[in-house]
């Protein structure tokens, strides 16, 4: 069998055996490996791959002409996206352009702000949940105070406003099984990821074992949620995301179940994920997290009602806590994107079929963009703080352009209230003030959970 002709060399990059030498690196801490060929060779960079021709852009500017004002040159045919479909199928996270832009047009109805604000109801329910259960824990202690796993929690809260919000289902009872289930499933999707040659799906691998059980999981979780659908289908309620995918016969039951699977996985992993490094940044920075109590106060003075739409504009700083977490910690730390034709992106080549890795990591850690990139200072999202505009226009927790996370709006606004609503009854601080360290796999997650200290307010 003949050897793949070399890819043209159009960037600078590390050689080949600079690579293998760092290949224990680029496991261990690929945002690391990551940043120092960035540095070493700047924000667009060439890795030394046979086929496809693979690329590292960092530039902001390039960044923005592969995802905004050239994203029609560039689709999701990468190994990224195939792997993830593994378990989420054809969905709107993972289909290339010819399949999402029909079924965003269907689902986009289903973001409306009417929609969006109806979010807040749910996270109110969600946050009361959290309150009993952590209040519960909390009175059984002598010290009337609990050391939580605020990950997993954060993990269940948000699938329930997930399955409440978007399918009108209650997955409380289901949440630990599914939340399980969708890490195991991307656990498997990483490491297949990370391997140059995997096992076919079917051969009876431990990880192929793992991810079938997995799938199963959310499979049945999608049969429970049509099979209440079909049961209450006359009764008045306002639409919901399931209701757009089942309406006039548009998509077939795999459309379907691929949509759902989608947003289960997605829809929790993303602000989970920013809550539970919210409560972490909080509780190393006591500055921060008593300006944001102080703020929740001075919103919920002297009521007994839960926060809702209307108080958003009266929550910035909270709101600027959850920017800086994004931009810190965001969740999907690594897009990918197939050159669909030859391109230039600042200034370097880029032939058509090429691989365009591109890290929200790097870009949101760039000394050039952010003053103290490494620091958590929320102040610089409120307009005291001045993030520059060329920062700003790179900041990328939810990409950017076409391609922009359909569900950014009911994310910013679940995440915002739901850390108010812990904040307004919870001190949450570190058991030890040891560093977490962040688990880059599919989305960003403490390595091993987040184990914080809980107490009731008085």
């Amino acid at each position: 069998m003949p050897l793949p002709r070399p890819a043209p060399i159009t960037a600078p990059g590390p050689t080949g055996a600079e690579m293998l030498r760092a290949i224990r690196r680029i496991r261990r801490d690929p945002v690391a490996f990551l940043q120092s060929v960035r540095d070493e060779h700047g924000g667009v960079a060439q890795f030394p791959i046979p086929r496809p021709p693979t690329y590292l852009v960092s530039d902001a500017d390039a960044v923005r002409r592969v995802l905004v004002t050239n994203a029609s040159a560039y689709g999701k045919r990468t190994l990224q996206y195939s792997t993830l479909a593994l378990v989420t199928g054809d969905g709107l996270l993972t289909a290339d352009t010819e399949t999402w832009r029909p079924h965003r047009r269907i689902l986009q109805p289903a973001f409306h702000h009417v929609a969006v604000a109806a979010v807040a109801g749910h996270v109110a329910r969600a946050v009361d949940r959290v309150d009993r259960s952590w209040s519960a824990r909390c009175q059984a202690s002598a010290a009337t105070r609990a050391v939580i796993d605020v990950d997993e929690t954060m993990a269940h809260l948000a699938l329930e406003v997930v399955g409440r919000a978007l399918f009108g289902t209650d997955l409380t009872g289901d949440a630990a099984r599914l939340t399980t289930a969708t890490l195991q499933a991307l656990d498997v999707v990483v490491g297949r990821a990370r391997t140059p040659v995997s096992a076919p799906a079917w051969v009876p691998t431990p990880g192929n074992v793992r991810l079938g059980r997995a799938v199963a999981r959310l499979d049945a979780a999608v049969t429970s949620m049509l099979a209440e659908r079909a049961v209450a289908g006359t009764e008045p309620r306002a639409p919901d995301m399931l209701d757009l995918l089942l309406v006039g016969g548009e998509l077939t039951p795999t459309q379907v179940r691929d949509e759902v699977v989608t947003f289960i996985v997605a829809g929790h992993e993303t602000v989970a994920a920013a809550l539970t490094w919210a409560c972490y940044l909080l509780g190393r920075d006591p500055v921060a997290a008593q300006r944001l109590r102080d703020e929740v106060d001075g919103v919920a003075a002297g009521r007994d009602q839960p926060l809702e739409v209307a108080d958003l504009d009266r929550l910035p700083y909270t709101r600027a806590v959850v920017d800086e977490t994004l931009r810190l910690y965001p969740p999907a730390w690594l897009i990918t994107r197939r050159a669909r034709e030859d391109d230039v992106l600042a200034g370097v080549a880029l032939p058509r079929d090429a691989l365009v890795i591109i890290s929200p990591w790097l870009v949101h850690h760039d000394a050039d963009l952010w003053s103290g990139p490494a620091d958590f200072r929320p102040q610089r999202f409120l307009p005291e703080g001045g993030a520059p505009d060329q920062a700003r226009s790179a900041y990328l927790p939810f990409g950017a352009g076409p391609r922009m996370c359909i569900g950014r709006e009911m994310a910013l606004l679940e995440t915002v209230l739901a850390l108010a609503g812990l904040a307004r009854r919870f001190d949450i601080t570190p058991v030890d003030a040891a560093p977490v360290r962040p688990l880059l796999a599919v989305t960003v997650r403490p390595d091993g959970g987040l184990r914080m200290l809980v107490r009731p307010r008085l």
